[in-house]
């Protein structure tokens, strides 16, 4: 996966090689900062007011100064893709943090925050999302503010670890049986024609995607039902998907041992795919439902 030379700080672009903070940087010593994740296909972001509605809420959330406006983040993000000739499926790592200062729990005074953004290649996981992935479950143990998208990401690191070693694309989070969402995704759980998920309360994150499947959901006059469900709720489910920037709409054909319908992915899941294609404008040469070869 490239790694593009132009990274983005809050002073200028610099040669990604160049980059460097004081030891005593408030992100590396507290986890105190906020990021971003934002899809390019083809050269172009997708969802990007959704993503920079949310950054300013998390960084209102902690009380962090953003070092640029929206308006002066957007052209410099469009910069960062400009400078790096980025004409392809690829992702943007946006984060910042509180700045440097000797090692102190109290926010310093007058501190400039960091910012820095890179890009890299990314891309579709078409494969993934024809055929479905498999989970495992474990026990949400994150604070109860997942709505604000920081840096203290240890749980997450630890659940996600889990289900590599165990084969597993995600891991499924739960409170006591009753499920929030991934260790970075949000969850689904389609039952008699609805959709339903865990409703954006603090304790999930509001995913950008998540709030595409609600339109498209609408559109598609497919109920979406904020309600939380649980684990056990998998054995009747009739699909599971997942959402997030780099995974789409994704679906799950097994959790733990528990096999998902009839362990491919539902048409529902499929729709909600296909609008997700129209809306970010991936063009039929990269689309999961392009028509086979003569």
């Amino acid at each position: 996966m490239s790694v593009y030379q132009n990274i983005l700080t809050e002073k200028e672009f610099v040669d990604k090689d160049n980059l460097t903070y004081p030891f005593e940087e408030r992100g590396l010593q507290f986890g105190d900062g906020i990021y971003e994740v934002i899809r390019v296909y083809k050269g172009k972001y997708y969802l990007i007011e959704e993503h920079l509605d949310r950054l300013f809420r998390s960084a209102a959330a902690v009380k962090i100064n953003v070092p640029y406006n929206r308006e002066e983040l957007a052209h410099q993000l469009d910069e960062l893709l400009k400078r790096n000739e980025i004409d392809k499926d690829a992702k943007v790592y946006l984060q910042i943090t509180r700045g440097s200062a000797p090692r102190e729990h109290a926010f310093p005074l007058n501190t400039p925050a960091n910012l820095y953004a890179y890009v890299q290649d990314l891309p579709r996981k078409i494969n993934l999302m024809k055929e479905g992935v498999t989970a495992i479950s474990q026990p949400d143990v994150r604070w109860d503010w997942c709505y604000i998208k920081s840096l203290n990401l240890l749980p997450n690191v630890i659940a996600k670890q889990e289900a590599e070693e165990k084969g597993s694309f995600e891991a499924v989070l739960h409170k006591d049986g009753e499920v929030t969402e991934c260790s970075s995704s949000n969850i689904y759980l389609v039952k008699d024609g609805s959709v339903y998920t865990h409703p954006a309360k603090k304790n999930i994150l509001h995913g950008c995607v998540r709030m595409r499947v609600e339109h498209f959901c609408k559109e598609k006059s497919i109920p979406f039902v904020e309600e939380a469900f649980r684990i056990e709720d998998f054995q009747h489910a009739d699909e599971v998907f997942l959402s997030s920037s780099t995974a789409e709409v994704m679906p799950i054909i097994k959790v733990d041992n528990q096999v998902i319908g009839t362990g491919k992915p539902g048409s529902i899941t499929r729709v909600l795919q296909q609008s997700y294609e129209r809306d970010a404008d991936i063009s039929e040469a990269r689309s999961l439902f392009k028509a086979p070869s003569a």
